[in-house]
């Protein structure tokens, strides 16, 4: 499927809401359109992630990728966090999730990132495949934690 990549900005907020909260539900998120068009708006508004949108040749969004950037104090470089990476039930198996990595990697080259970092659930074993086909390593060192805070 051709489609094309943005950084998307404040005029993409409808269409990359949108699919943020399609990827909310994916993660068995109760839909909030509302919500989600709050946080994008934010994230876009304060530059505090960089979002890429894949559209199609009517501008309909297919997915999107959400980078955030982090630090490695190990190689004392920038890393950035794939934290959210989500194409439409619509456009998947067609190349969109590859292509939007494919952007994710061509700016970290240009933004002198280091590493790019990611989680998936367990179950999600398409996201796996795509992962580990472009080159992604699972982490056999390193254990993940998290602690929700009150």
């Amino acid at each position: 499927m051709d489609c094309k990549i943005v950084k998307a900005t404040i005029d993409d907020l409808a269409e990359v809401a949108r699919l943020f909260d399609e990827y909310r539900q994916f993660y068995s998120q109760s839909s909030d359109i509302e919500l989600a068009t709050h946080f994008i708006k934010s994230r876009i508004l304060e530059q505090s992630s960089v979002i890429f949108l894949a559209k199609d040749s009517l501008n309909v969004g297919l997915g999107f990728a959400q980078l955030y950037p982090s630090f490695s104090s190990i190689s004392a470089r920038p890393t950035l966090i794939l934290n959210d990476l989500y194409v439409s039930k619509f456009a998947r198996c067609v190349g969109v999730g590859k292509t939007l990595i494919s952007r994710c990697n061509s700016y970290a080259i240009m933004e002198g990132i280091v590493h790019i970092g990611l989680q998936t659930h367990k179950e999600n074993k398409q996201a796996q495949l795509l992962y580990e086909r472009l080159g992604f390593i699972q982490d056999e060192e390193f254990l993940s934690y998290g602690y929700e805070v009150c």
